[in-house]
This record gives structure tokens, sequence and C-alpha cells, in this order.
């Protein structure tokens, strides 16, 4: 996305680079914020963590509710189809039309998603975020928008700390516009999406660097695989293979058996706080974008964002 493409979107110039994002001389101080908060969010909830922490997993969840809140019922382009899902799961290229068929089928049988016909044509099946997702969703927002609270105490964040329904509703109707390059940025990050390709594998991730952080052995962790595997819900064998895999591109090394000492590598501290910083970056973007609106709509002019 072009400069001028992304200033279009905003409403003007974007208010932080991401540049001056990932250089922040606080970025440590953020990084733990956010792992507490995203480690507070599923933590002692391994269904959902099974259930969503995975790209093409999470992606159906959060692109369902970036789609839901820009339909127009006068407006057959916007529904929400699993045709039109699908178009924009393509971007990240990160599942098939079989596998998304199944992730939405295991959503609606737990209760985040309904699929039914729609009013203005029975022939067309809509798919419809539920409150639990809503729900979800803006604690999970609020989670990745901490740090920027942390870096920026100057910027009113707010509206998404609070949870505020309404702003969240606009900010994800305006994230429409920003999924081309969240999906160029998000596939520019080989050591982050190594994690996001695995289940649960971005808690497992976060657990580690946070207990590196704190560990007296900095920076190197014990992060037992079979304890992290039941609190994620997912098997010993299966954290090992995704820290093997870390340590082949790497990013940990595993210095003994059952992950007793797990030494976090420079790339890693490095690839994650650039994988921040872009989130960061974008959730910033948007969060401005969705002010104006705001104030524009409150001034009597209308909210078009296409």
């Amino acid at each position: 996305m072009e400069q001028a493409e992304i200033e279009r979107l905003v409403g003007g110039p974007p208010r932080l680079s991401l540049a001056e994002i990932g250089d922040h001389p606080r970025i440590s101080e953020a990084r733990e914020v956010f792992l507490d908060r995203l480690l507070g969010l599923y933590s002692g909830d391994p269904h959902t963590v099974r259930l969503l922490i995975e790209s093409g997993r999470f992606l159906v969840y959060h692109i369902a509710g970036v789609l839901d809140a820009g339909v127009d019922p006068a407006r057959r382009e916007t529904w929400l189809t699993i045709t039109r899902l699908k178009q924009e799961m393509s971007r990240f290229g990160l599942a098939s039309d079989r596998h998304i068929d199944g992730l939405i089928a295991r959503l609606c049988s737990t209760g985040f998603l309904d699929l039914k016909p729609a009013e203005q044509d029975r022939r067309v099946r809509i798919l419809k975020p539920t409150e639990k997702l809503k729900a979800h969703d803006r604690d999970w927002l609020a989670a990745h928008v901490a740090p920027l609270a942390v870096l920026y105490p100057e910027h009113d964040y707010r509206s998404v700390m609070d949870r505020d329904p309404q702003f969240h509703s606009l900010y994800r109707r305006i994230s429409i516009g920003v999924l081309p390059l969240a999906a160029s940025l998000l596939l520019s990050l080989p050591d982050t999406m190594l994690f996001f390709n695995h289940a649960a594998g971005a808690v497992v991730q976060a657990e580690l660097l946070r207990a590196a952080m704190r560990a007296p052995d900095h920076p190197a962790a014990a992060v037992p695989y079979a304890d992290v595997g039941k609190r994620f819900g997912v098997s010993l064998t299966h954290v090992r293979q995704l820290l093997i895999a870390a340590e082949a591109a790497s990013l940990v090394r595993l210095h003994a058996r059952g992950g007793r000492r797990v030494e976090i590598l420079p790339r890693q501290w490095a690839s994650y706080d650039r994988g921040m910083a872009v989130g960061m970056y974008l959730h910033d973007l948007v969060y401005v974008a969705t002010e104006r609106a705001s104030r524009g709509a409150g001034a009597g002019q209308p909210t078009v964002v296409r």
C-alpha cells in the first residue's frame, strides 16, 4: 500500500511511523506489558487457545469480525458470505478452502459464529459473529493496544482500553481498508509466522519470552514442555517440535531436555519486537482513522469507509 493510500485511509498523515515505534527506547517495557496482556487473555482457557491461536483459525475469526462491521444489508457485495471470507483469506495465503470450511464449522459449533440465510435472499447464507466473538475481540484488541499506551502515554487509547462497543464496531469497519497492508506486513515476518503457523504457537512464544525476561538466568528460561502444553491445550510433543523448529531458525538454543533450559537468542528478541512494532503501527493507524471518523460523524458529517 502506497503512502498516499495510507493517508487517504487514515484521513491524513499517520501519527506514528513503523521506524519510530520499533526504535522506541521503552520497547522492552512495552513488550513486557504486551506479553502479560496476551497471556492474561488466554491463560486458563486452553479451549479458546486451541480454537483460535493458529494462523488459519485466528484469521477466520478475525477477518469475519472485520468484514461483519462493514456489512450494509442494501449492498450485496458487502455481505459476509463464506465466499467473501475466503477471498479476503486468500490475501494471506495461509489456509485452503477446505481448511477454511472446517474452521468455520468449528467456530459455528462453539458459538463464535452463526451461519444463516440472508433475510434479503434466502438462497444466500450469511456468516454473523456472535456477541461471544465480539467480546473476545474487544479484549484481544485492548491487549494489543496496551503497549502503545506504554510507549505513547500522551495519546488517548481509552476507547479501546475501555472496550467501547460503538468505537470497536467503527474501528473494525475501518480495519477493512487496512487488510492488504496487514497481509503484506505479516507475511514479511518469517520468524513471527513460524510460531503463528502452529497451534498455540503465539502463546507458547509469549510464555517463553516472559519467562526469560523474569529469569535470574536471563536470557535463558525454564519452560517445561509438559507444563506449557497442559496450560495451552497442546501436547508435550507439539511444544517440543515447535521449539526444535525455532532452534533450527536460530531463534532459541535448547540446552536441556524437556524445556528445562531454553536460551533466547538475539534474533528472537529482535524479530519479536519487530512483529510487535508492526502490530502497534497498524493499530495506531486504524485508531487515528476511527477517531477522525467519530469526530466527523459527531459533527453531522457522514462516516464513509470503503
